[in-house]
């Protein structure tokens, strides 16, 4: 079943000073209920940007964006967003950030407390209720931020390059956490990543865009078992991974030269 709808969207940055910068040029794309997206692309792609319009951080000047048949005119609570640099706040403990929102909901006490705990056991911080994002890892503050999205039930869960800051061991294990978390809490993801392997990893379809203005390339599907042993070293993976990364290397020329597709 269909879930969101993207038709024919274009996105036009105005700054303050300097000219317009053409974002994002005739987007058309459709995502199923359930479904694991990623968007990737040479840098300047607009890659966020796309997700940011399906957030309704930015309004969508051009085209339309549905979710569920609604227009997307504004943020919502069908829509969850987890950004790169983990977005808690540093004065509250890890139930308390992941509480929050569910506050906001007017949900009862002791129903949001129960909630907030199911979902901070889920990502593996159980013990670390207490804990202040100061005294967490990285790794712990972007599960910490995973939980607080997940704990709203969104159905829609938007995900900004997240695990972009973490290290490579960290990252790899986050990777494996999320589909963990996906399959346990299905939801409709989509995962913007500037990584080949991470993209192919973890989605069913990979978006590859092309060099600004922003468009659909091409879609490739990623959708065969990922929980077989030794997964990232098998020739149907890594087979995968060239084809996509040939794909994104040469927008990324074209970037480079300063030229569109």
């Amino acid at each position: 079943m269909t879930q969101i709808v993207i038709d024919k969207v274009r996105h036009m940055y105005r700054p303050a000073r300097g000219r317009p910068v053409l974002a994002l040029e005739d987007v058309s794309l459709e995502v199923g209920e359930q479904e694991f997206i990623a968007l990737l692309g040479p840098s300047g792609c607009g890659k966020s940007t796309l997700l940011y319009l399906m957030g309704g951080f930015l309004p969508v000047e051009s085209g339309s964006i549905t979710v569920n048949g609604k227009l997307v005119t504004g943020p919502g609570p069908d829509r969850g967003v987890v950004f790169q640099h983990f977005a808690l706040f540093p004065w509250k403990t890890v139930l308390q950030n992941v509480l929050y929102g569910l506050e906001r909901q007017n949900m009862a006490r002791e129903q949001r407390e129960e909630r907030a705990r199911k979902f901070i056991e889920l990502v593996g911080l159980r013990g670390f209720e207490d804990n202040y994002p100061s005294q967490l890892s990285g790794g712990m503050k972007q599960r910490a931020a995973i939980a607080r999205t997940l704990a709203i039930d969104p159905q829609v869960l938007l995900m900004d390059e997240p695990f972009g800051a973490l290290d490579a061991q960290t990252r790899a294990l986050m990777q494996s956490e999320l589909l963990g978390i996906w399959r346990a809490s299905p939801k409709t993801v989509i995962f913007v990543t500037h990584d080949v392997q991470e993209a192919v990893y973890l989605a069913g379809r990979v978006v590859v865009m092309s060099a600004r203005p922003g468009r659909v390339k091409t879609i490739v599907d990623t959708n065969f078992d990922k929980t077989a042993p030794d997964i990232l070293r098998s020739r149907q993976f890594n087979d995968k991974v060239d084809e996509i990364w040939g794909l994104v290397k040469e927008e990324a020329i074209k970037a480079q030269m300063g030229r569109g597709p």
